[in-house]
């Protein structure tokens, strides 16, 4: 048995083997239909969650609970999309100056926020990952860098903003560096618990059977970490589409945050709504396609235990 078959999850039985037999294709084909039919089941739930929120607002509306000057219905800020298209510029242009008028420009929008989410996270993961692992297997390091860790992980991200401005100006780098301090320590600390749950027998074993220390972290303590953390990730993604919104509303950077602020400024409430439901609509499959990674990345935990359901 090999050190990578000793990072099971939760102390499950060990992997057989990190590839499993291959399966005929009569075995393939019921396999295929039934996460067919389970991937269809998961979305028409997700419509009926959404559809059933829209279905509220509406009845809201309709009998008058809701002021449709500041609270209007999905129909009507969904329903005049081309009036808030102009806002949107493929040049990254915000407000009625640009040139926007087509989805392109929405698009645009979306993925310049998006850049700064994802930028900022995959360097909060892997440096978290790397500055926690020195701290728990250097003496000197963690000594150090504990202490400032812990001091600096209570501080609101939003807090940073101005460092962020007096360090990087405005532009995409603030905004990344507000979505890194907003997972950073979070994830330094969890990296740590995650450490030192590792069962010591799992350790003791792959030693015994002549692992150096660089086989043990690879093949036991890194796929033992990174369930636990993937979800600490996961959780703080919503976070991270927080802090970078506040950040472009901020004005260091435009964004969909920036259109928000200033539909608020000019006292447009369909913009408003139209925007956040862009938001609401990135920040999901954002989210989809990190479960997507993890389960790819953790072949050796059942999907819907790696996914987080």
């Amino acid at each position: 048995m090999s050190a990578a078959q000793l990072a099971t999850d939760g102390g499950r039985a060990p992997v057989a083997s990190a590839h499993p037999p291959s399966r005929s294709p009569a075995a393939t084909g019921p396999r295929m239909l039934k996460n067919l039919r389970r991937h269809l089941v998961a979305a028409l739930w997700t419509l009926a969650s959404i559809g059933s929120i829209v279905g509220l607002w509406e009845v809201a509306a309709a009998v008058g609970w809701a002021d449709p000057l500041l609270m209007p219905a999905p129909h009507v800020f969904l329903g005049n999309w081309s009036e808030q298209l102009h806002f949107f510029d493929m040049a990254n242009t915000i407000g009625s100056s640009g040139e926007g008028g087509s989805w392109l420009g929405v698009l645009s929008v979306v993925l310049w926020t998006s850049m700064r989410v994802f930028v900022g996270l995959l360097l909060g993961f892997v440096l978290s990952l790397a500055v926690g692992v020195l701290i728990r297997y250097n003496t000197v390091f963690g000594k150090l860098g504990l202490p400032a860790i812990t001091m600096f992980a209570p501080i609101s991200p939003v807090a940073w903003l101005p460092v962020a401005v007096f360090l990087f100006g405005i532009g995409d780098k603030p905004a990344i560096f507000m979505v890194f301090i907003a997972i950073f320590f979070v994830m330094v600390i969890a990296t740590l618990a995650q450490i030192d749950e590792v069962p010591k027998a799992y350790i003791h074993v792959a030693r015994i059977m002549g692992a150096s220390k660089r086989q043990v972290f690879r093949t036991v303590i890194l796929p033992a970490i990174l369930p636990g953390l993937f979800v600490t990730l996961r959780i703080n993604l919503f976070a991270a589409w927080m802090v970078v919104l506040i950040a472009e509303a901020a004005g260091v950077g435009s964004g969909l945050g920036q259109i928000v602020m200033m539909a608020r400024n000019t006292f447009n409430a369909s913009l408003v709504f139209f925007t956040m439901t862009l938001i609401g609509l990135a920040g999901f499959v954002f989210d989809q396609a990190l479960g997507l990674i993890q389960r790819r990345m953790l072949w050796w935990i059942d999907a819907g235990k790696a996914s987080g359901k």
